[in-house]
């Protein structure tokens, strides 16, 4: 290690580590009046530098009004002051955003003030500066680590080792001793404890956990997105016993308990890929003409009962995480992929939400309840796909119905208001050898529409009979699946965005959003500019969560919606099969207290799993355009921002950025009224949807990052 880190890790403050401590002593010191002097010896502040340091933040405190000036080196506290708690998210650049329950704004943390928080802590945090678009804070405390455990280089030195993070948002290393690093060797991909943390210190120490591999393979790359996102790639050995344990056979007295759909045909519609099943469907015609359409779930709530060892753990992991190259699964693999998985040719428990409807998707008498079944046949989405465009095969009839009244029932929810998305997803054809040779773009088509339309019918009615109550009937509880109206400061972003491909569209009145995004997508489904104005109009709108409290769900336009059909793989939908199995057996659900602890858990979860998935993208991203170094691509203008602009390629579908100042041909800045980037002496614009030439000149997969060099015309 440098002479320069030792130094630091010492009693020399810099001003980078005071402002939280000097407002800690004055709230210890509340009323007091405390010289410089006093302030100094406090916080141990000795050599010279430090102590001017003490007295510029002094400085600055009382300019933001947090402390008062009785003489030139004497302060005191104002009095009371007003702290909240809340989670922060650290940016690259050191800054940091804390969200608070109640607070529609997030608080503005500079990189000064943080005070030792890393990326989603549980913090502490003092208001010290008010302003009109965002207030400005200063971290107190670190109330709760959200995780201690970190994944990166070891480099080992003659006298000690350090962590360099992967996580560019960690902000610092982490020092080992050597006799910490409990073999591992200099290069590896290791992963850390931090041990302590000294308050003079501006550097953790830590000791290795656990060798990964390889610094740069495939399998230690996966291994550290799940360890940086805090999600454990192994159970417990506890929760693998109790798994080994689940009975797989049914038994003839559980049957007996439940409806029995054995006779009637079912089937499952998935990925190719696809190991673990949900959901079946099925359907027969009554005598009085209609059809009897059944969604048939999972029963996992039979296996995992509550406060065991496997429930436990499904809360902790709240859902599975799907990687390019694997997948974490919420539950053990006897339980996900075996025991309740509705296999083709199997009989299966199921929990299920049965329908008496017409051929127009008018539904007539609705059941819940639980079932057994047999599964007559798994179709591949292409599979299906291939009936409902005129194949003939098994079951292509039932096939061509199923499709007839989804598309019924997803014309009348677009009617209503609901947003028309086509979901795009980005796959990897793999070689043996685990890396990527092609990339696929897999598009929602008329198989993915069928199973959706009738996912959505299920889990919409669950929440209407969890939520909606008569007058005399006691309100059960339900966790929603929310979703709220648009921030207007977001549509207005999406507003100047389409105008850059010339459209516009009245985002003004909140009735008509939905309709008027959907007609804007219907009239550019053809241009190649479709998919990257559909991504925009996504990130536009709000984020969905899981709350007690019901707001609806504006992007469905169903005033109820929760989440039933994916117990295997959301803990979400396991607590609402319980909660519907009370209701129908008339007992009190027994999860009342911390039910809203349980929504910000999961919900929470839910967005690291979101952000491991996508960062697993990039890195498979990263290996793929490797081996073009130096080669020029087509590619559209995908992103803009105070640093250089983004490029996605035509051809390889990955996005790299071209920084600021590498664009030639002038002095370029971004313009943040305009959300363009404008050469000084030029003028020359550079906006979204651009169609601009690159050439790919570097390419980190350790930092997830491609850069290309932008080609002049």
């Amino acid at each position: 290690m440098s002479k320069k880190r030792r130094k630091h890790s010492k009693k020399g403050y810099k001003r980078n580590s005071i402002r939280p401590l000097l407002i800690q002593v004055f709230e210890k010191h509340k009323g007091n009046i405390l010289t410089h002097k006093e302030i100094c010896q406090i916080i141990d502040a000795r050599d010279p530098n430090s102590r001017q340091n003490v007295f510029d933040e002094l400085n600055m405190l009382v300019k933001h009004g947090s402390i008062e000036r009785i003489n030139h080196f004497t302060f005191k506290s104002l009095g009371d002051s007003q702290y909240l708690e809340g989670r922060i998210d650290i940016t690259q650049r050191g800054a940091g955003f804390v969200s608070i329950d109640g607070h529609e704004r997030d608080i503005y943390i500079a990189p000064p003030n943080t005070n030792r928080a890393l990326q989603n802590d549980h913090v502490k945090i003092k208001i010290i500066k008010e302003g009109a678009s965002r207030d400005e804070g200063v971290v107190i405390e670190v109330i709760k680590r959200d995780k201690v455990l970190f994944v990166g280089e070891l480099r080992i030195s003659r006298k000690e080792a350090v962590l360099i993070p992967d996580n560019n948002r960690m902000g610092v290393e982490i020092i080992i001793p050597l006799s910490k690093v409990n073999g591992a060797k200099h290069g590896q991909k290791v992963l850390t404890k931090i041990t302590a943390w000294p308050k003079g210190s501006n550097t953790p120490y830590g000791e290795v956990s656990a060798i990964l591999g390889v610094s740069g393979s495939n399998d230690a790359e996966m291994l550290s997105i799940l360890y940086n996102h805090g999600i454990e790639p192994e159970f417990p050995q506890e929760v693998i016993e109790e798994a080994e344990y689940v009975k797989i056979e049914l038994e003839d007295s559980e049957i007996k308990k439940r409806r029995d759909f054995r006779d009637v045909l079912t089937f499952t519609i998935d990925p190719v890929d696809a190991k673990d099943f949900d959901d079946a469907l099925s359907i027969q015609r009554l005598k009085n003409g209609n059809l009897e359409i059944g969604v048939h779930i999972a029963d996992v709530s039979h296996y995992v009962k509550p406060n065991t060892p496997m429930d436990k753990e499904a809360l902790k992991r709240s859902n599975s995480v799907y990687l390019v190259d694997r997948v974490i699964p919420m539950l053990p693999e006897q339980l996900s992929n075996i025991a309740c998985s509705l296999r083709p040719n199997e009989e299966k428990y199921c929990f299920s939400a049965v329908f008496e409807m017409d051929e127009s998707g008018k539904i007539y008498q609705e059941w819940f309840g639980k079932g057994v079944i047999y599964s007559d046949k798994r179709f591949t989405y292409e599979e299906a796909q291939e009936l409902i465009l005129g194949g003939e095969g098994d079951y292509s009839s039932e096939l061509k119905l199923f499709d007839k009244i989804a598309k019924v029932m997803r014309k009348r929810r677009l009617k209503n208001g609901a947003l028309s998305i086509e979901s795009e997803e980005m796959r990897f054809r793999l070689g043996e050898d685990g890396f990527p040779q092609e990339v696929l773009i897999k598009t929602s088509k008329d198989a993915h529409k069928l199973v959706e339309e009738f996912m959505l019918l299920a889990n919409r009615h669950v929440a209407m009979f969890l939520g909606k109550t008569s007058e005399n009937e006691q309100k059960s509880t339900c966790i929603y699946r929310v979703h709220d109206t648009p921030d207007p400061a977001k549509l207005d972003i999406f507003s100047v965005f389409i105008n850059k491909f010339g459209y516009r569209v009245d985002l003004t009145q909140p009735d008509s959003i939905s309709k008027n995004i959907n007609r804007l997508l219907t009239d550019i489904r053809l241009k190649n500019e479709y998919s990257m104005i559909q991504s925009m109009a996504i990130r536009s709108m709000a984020k969905a969560t899981y709350e007690i409290e019901n707001i609806g769900h504006y992007g469905l336009a169903f005033p109820y919606y929760t989440h039933f059909t994916s117990p295997i793989r959301r803990y979400a939908d396991l607590i609402i099969h319980r909660m519907l199995e009370d209701k129908l057996s008339k007992t009190r659900f027994k999860f009342d207290k911390g039910l809203d602890q349980v929504c910000k858990h999961i919900s929470n979860n839910e967005k690291k799993a979101s952000e491991a998935e996508r960062e697993s993208t990039k890195y498979f991203h990263t290996l793929f355009v490797q081996e073009y170094i130096g080669e020029e691509f087509d590619g559209v203008v995908s992103g803009i921002a105070d640093h250089g602009m983004y490029v996605r390629m035509d051809e390889n579908h990955c996005e790299g950025m071209v920084p600021m100042n590498a664009i030639p041909g002038d002095r370029f800045h971004f313009d943040q009224d305009s959300f363009r980037i404008i050469g000084s002496r030029t003028k020359k614009e550079y906006n979204f949807g651009d169609r601009v030439r690159v050439r790919i000149y570097e390419v980190s997969p350790r930092k997830r990052q491609v850069d290309l060099e932008l080609i002049e015309e």
